[in-house]
């Protein structure tokens, strides 16, 4: 989960994931997660499902055949650029939802070397 410290920055994980929304998602559903004409705002989606549900839409895609355009959600599920960065991502969404991240970057936080580890072993280096 998201964490705030005093100084206002935010942790690795809610920046990585702002960085990594901004990359991959942003194109379709908007800056900040607020959705566009034909992707849905998830910081109102978040609001309904969890972080199994997030999950399985972003592997497997969706397509809401109810929606006015008929939208569909590409699956994710073997982009790396996206998956080693899924809990960072939904960390940023999450916080978004809840009120708690502004909108635009969040204050870049302290190195975490731990993490920077995980993504790099993720993604092959």
């Amino acid at each position: 989960m998201y964490a705030k410290a005093e100084d206002g920055t935010f942790d690795y994980y809610t920046w990585r994931g702002y960085k990594k929304y901004s990359a991959n998602c942003l194109q379709c559903h908007g800056p900040d997660g607020l959705g566009s004409s034909f992707a849905p705002n998830l910081t109102e989606s978040l609001q309904r499902i969890n972080y199994y549900d997030f999950t399985g839409i972003i592997v497997n895609g969706q397509q809401n055949k109810w929606h006015p355009v008929n939208s569909i959600m590409p699956a994710w599920g073997e982009d790396l650029n996206v998956m080693c960065f899924l809990d960072g991502i939904y960390v940023y969404l999450r916080g978004r939802a809840d009120g708690a991240i502004p909108r635009g970057e969040p204050k870049k936080p302290a190195v975490n070397k731990d993490a920077q580890t995980a993504e790099n072993a993720c993604l092959g280096f």
